[in-house]
């Protein structure tokens, strides 16, 4: 599904800017809004992207604490923000999102970190997603 794909593009691109710029990822979400209804040059932003960004806002604490817990020798601060903003995204779609798969997840995280990241962090997204799905039943604690 392409327009998923876009969403989630665009969705770890939003958690990214916000994480660069020291700036709440809602308030980076209005931004992209706004700009895409005042200049035709911006694309708009879909449904599933708000859907996307609007639940890691709301479940960002636990999400930043489960990467946390199982990132093996990474420390949240030391992780590449790219690979960061991957992982929550990640973490949030797989954990709360029901309709998704978990191996489309895994899939699309490994693809951004392909296309956005390290030669070594396909697998480490991967990892990181993988451990999180096999505990995925006890992890959605609210």
């Amino acid at each position: 599904m392409a327009a998923r794909n876009t969403a989630r593009k665009r969705a770890f691109q939003i958690l990214f800017e916000g994480d660069q710029r020291g700036t709440e990822v809602l308030t980076v979400l209005a931004d992209w809004i706004r700009h895409s209804r005042t200049d035709t040059r911006q694309p708009p932003v879909s449904e599933y992207t708000m859907q996307l960004v609007e639940g890691y806002a709301e479940h960002a604490k636990r999400i930043d604490e489960l990467i946390s817990q199982y990132s093996v020798g990474w420390t949240l601060g030391r992780m590449p923000v790219v690979d960061r903003s991957i992982l929550r995204l990640g973490a949030y779609e797989l954990i709360w999102v029901d309709e998704t798969p978990d191996a489309v997840v895994l899939d699309e995280m490994v693809q951004l970190a392909k296309e956005f990241s390290t030669d070594e962090s396909p697998s480490f997204v991967n990892g990181l997603l993988g451990r999180l799905k096999e505990l995925k039943p006890s992890l959605r604690r609210e």
